[in-house]
């Protein structure tokens, strides 16, 4: 089955309701936020005991951007950047799109061997990087030793310039180029199945409008929005910062997760938007509910979230936390979006991450390369005319496995009911092959969520000489409870062969920084 939103179809006319309530035309949105003179005296980005306003940033930027040019980067090539959560990501972001150039995030919790990597794969002309990192990104120049280093936070280190040192030699003015409208991104995916790759795709014209306008269209960003990036600024989620700033809203930055620090900033900052994980929505409904309810979050107008499956527990009780916020779930990648669901629908459609993005069309492809019908799994395959197409960087045989036609794949399956929400069962990686039996993580996951004592799980495949494979599941507890009474909790509520063979309790599982959890570290250890 097929189901398709037009880039112009707001209604959803099963319902009779408009998808999203304050959504634009894609050409009424003003992107030129930085450039605005009512705005000068902003604040348009704010962490911690620091802020600048729009003014500020305009000027600063113009520096760096003058700076990097001075060091050779040319429209088009990348300039990587590895810090913590800061003012400075969005300063740099700001800047390689006044001159044209591409931004590459990396993950500040890699270690050298992945940082090297990058670098060189990608052919970073300049890599920005904070002082405690250093140990990390040295050897990094070693494998690109025509990539100059900047220094946050430190001063000079070896060959590398400091941050504050290299605006403050630079020229002020504009930068003498024509430009992208907001940062331009060359991610680089989480390498779950193997060495991280850049999801490469032609970038805008300089001067063209940029995709960020379709993104503020969605959801509806104003410059009265006070924006809280929560999440790491190095994920493809850091992208909404750069289109709230774009419309002239204000950005508040987390510097690091914590969900008390949470509501007091929602509540200090008066935030009206954010993006979150399932991870960060289990931590906020463990502060006592007296607690939240002393914190004023009647501010909060949305919450988008997305990166990982959300449980259906945990979202019941995140809507029934936050009644007056519209909590959208969205489906994508980086290899780009395809589905959201409004909190009214997903009600409705318990599970399901949605209908397609405006221009989207979402299909669900069998082994033989058809589309499956209504409830029948296979692998989701995302087709949208209006983006360009992507590669992997340096894999031709992995651009090629991504691609059917005009449609992609990131390997998740999952299946369409017959309203044409979707449904993301696993990935295909995930999958575990028990005696011939394909049997899905995520449905046993769902199903450990719904015991009271359960925080957080993982479900992964072992390999077993009999089976094949065996299901083993690893549980963060916030009582104590025997790993016995949750296999029975499981039986009560799944087939037999669906139930995990070992359930281990363990104090904290191993996640990522933006709270994924790292399935392939678990399997490693057993």
């Amino acid at each position: 089955m097929r189901q398709v939103c037009r880039a112009r179809l707001l209604l959803d006319v099963r319902a009779g309701r408009l998808l999203q309530n304050r959504v634009m035309p894609a050409g009424d949105v003003d992107m030129g936020g930085l450039d605005r003179v009512e705005l000068t005296g902003k604040p348009a980005i704010v962490c911690g005991a620091r802020s600048e306003t729009y003014g500020e940033l305009d000027a600063r930027t113009n520096r760096l951007g003058n700076a990097l040019a001075a060091a050779g980067v040319a429209p088009l090539e990348r300039v990587a950047v590895m810090l913590p959560n800061g003012i400075e990501i969005l300063e740099i972001g700001r800047a390689t799109a006044k001159i044209a150039a591409v931004l590459v995030p990396i993950n500040w919790h890699f270690k050298r061997d992945e940082v090297a990597w990058i670098v060189a794969d990608s052919g970073t002309k300049v890599l920005v990087a904070h002082a405690s990192l250093l140990d990390e990104v040295m050897p990094a120049l070693d494998a690109a030793p025509d990539c100059t280093l900047v220094v946050v936070g430190g001063g000079d280190a070896g060959d590398g310039r400091d941050y504050e040192r290299t605006l403050a030699n630079a020229d002020d003015a504009r930068p003498d180029r024509v430009g992208f409208e907001t940062a331009e991104f060359f991610f680089y995916t989480s390498g779950t199945t193997g060495r991280p790759r850049g999801v490469e795709r032609d970038a805008p014209k300089p001067g063209a409008p940029s995709t960020s306008r379709a993104l503020a269209a969605m959801w509806g960003f104003t410059p009265d929005d006070v924006w809280l990036a929560a999440s790491p600024l190095y994920h493809a989620a850091g992208a909404y910062a750069f289109t709230e700033l774009h419309v002239g809203a204000t950005v508040v930055v987390m510097e690091r997760w914590d969900a008390r620090e949470w509501l007091r900033l929602v509540e200090e900052h008066r935030v009206t938007a954010t993006f979150m994980v399932p991870a960060h929505f289990i931590r906020v409904l463990e502060v006592p509910e007296e607690e939240r309810r002393r914190h004023d979050t009647s501010s909060l107008r949305l919450i988008l979230h997305a990166a990982a499956p959300c449980p259906v527990p945990v979202k019941r009780a995140m809507l029934d936390a936050f009644p007056h916020v519209d909590v959208w779930e969205f489906y994508g990648a980086s290899e780009g979006g395809a589905t959201r669901i409004s909190a009214a629908d997903w009600r409705e459609h318990e599970g399901s991450v949605g209908l397609p993005w405006p221009g989207t069309e979402i299909l669900v492809l069998g082994a033989d390369g058809e589309p499956v019908g209504p409830g029948e799994s296979g692998l989701i395959y995302i087709r949208s005319p209006h983006m360009t197409r992507f590669r992997y960087h340096g894999d031709d045989a992995k651009t090629a496995q991504a691609w059917h036609g005009d449609a992609f794949t990131v390997g998740d399956i999952g299946y369409l009911d017959d309203d044409g929400f979707l449904y993301v069962t696993d990935r295909a990686s995930d999958m575990i092959l028990r005696g011939g039996v394909n049997v899905y993580p995520a449905e046993i996951e769902q199903c450990l969520h719904g015991h009271p004592a359960v925080v957080d799980c993982a479900v992964f495949g072992v390999p077993d000489d009999r089976m094949g494979e065996e299901i083993e599941a690893m549980v963060e507890v916030r009582e104590p409870v025997d790993p016995d009474e949750l296999r029975a909790y499981c039986r009560e509520h799944l087939a037999s062969f669906k139930v995990p063979r070992r359930v281990q309790i363990v104090d904290a599982l191993p996640r990522n920084a933006l709270g994924k959890i790292a399935k392939r570290q678990l399997r490693a250890a057993r």
